[in-house]
């Protein structure tokens, strides 16, 4: 992890930087060359710099970490992973490490990096 991404996760609770840091090794998988931005609320990894490029975002809360998906609304989502009723994005809260594993959310990744 980049410096910037590590001095965003000592600001949260061990179990919630544990959580994100697994999540944000996971979005690398899927998006290798993402493109990251670091502000106080949330990191945001892109195939482009600036808001249109993003793909995913990872923000954390008290006892759970948010995966944002951007375009997520148009994503297919069969497991029914996706929450929020905005008209294009969409988040799914990880509560544990063991969600990391589904592949279903693998699945739901790749749609979304893969967006043109």
């Amino acid at each position: 992890m980049s410096p910037e991404i590590e001095e965003w996760l000592a600001r949260c609770s061990p179990a919630v930087a544990g959580l994100a840091r697994d999540l944000c090794a996971l979005v690398y998988e899927v998006l290798p060359d993402a493109v990251t931005t670091v502000d106080p609320d949330l990191i945001g990894f892109g195939v482009a710099p600036g808001y249109r490029g993003v793909r995913f975002t990872v923000a954390a809360y008290r006892e759970h970490v948010n995966l944002g998906v951007a375009y997520g609304a148009d994503l297919p989502d069969p497991a029914g992973l996706l929450e929020g009723k905005g008209k294009v994005h969409r988040h799914l809260k990880i509560r544990n490490s063991a969600q990391l594993s589904q592949p279903a959310l693998r699945e739901l990744m790749v749609l979304a990096a893969e967006r043109p």
